[in-house]
């Protein structure tokens, strides 16, 4: 079914055109000074079926979301829990970072992008406590 049939797919492409034109202070240092350049190419805010997601490199499968104070209210948890999971339907992985991590730990949060890149068993939300494996909850600390 082309784009045309699907009226979501067209408010999904315009919303993230306004999302690519006003982001955050965090998107444009992860955009601009890494994943712009990196290889394999990763796009930003990119539509996925009705959502669209802050970043994504095709061809690992891989979505890098970067979440603001917001995300941590359980309205918003749970809306992300189902955007994840429709994510993971699709074949995606799923990283999330806060945006303190790449205000503070910026060369952390790259070198785990670049692992996931190249592990496809990283995926989770990751916190700023310390540099280690996944848990057993797919949650993995900077």
């Amino acid at each position: 079914m082309s784009s045309k049939n699907r009226p979501y797919a067209s408010r999904a492409m315009e919303h993230a055109k306004e999302l690519r034109h006003n982001m955050t202070e965090q998107e444009r240092h992860l955009w601009y000074d890494f994943l712009r350049s990196y290889r394999p190419k990763f796009y930003r805010q990119r539509p996925i079926g009705t959502y669209v997601v802050d970043f994504v490199c095709p061809s690992s499968n891989l979505v890098v979301e970067l979440d603001g104070g917001q995300h941590y209210e359980e309205e918003n948890m749970q809306y992300d829990a189902q955007r994840t999971k429709y994510l993971s339907s699709q074949g995606y992985r799923v990283l999330r970072f806060i945006n303190t991590d790449v205000d503070r730990k910026f060369e952390a949060v790259c070198e785990l992008v670049n692992r996931a890149v190249h592990d496809t068993s990283l995926q989770g939300r990751w916190n700023s406590e310390s540099l280690s494996e996944p848990s057993p909850l797919g949650e993995v600390q900077l």
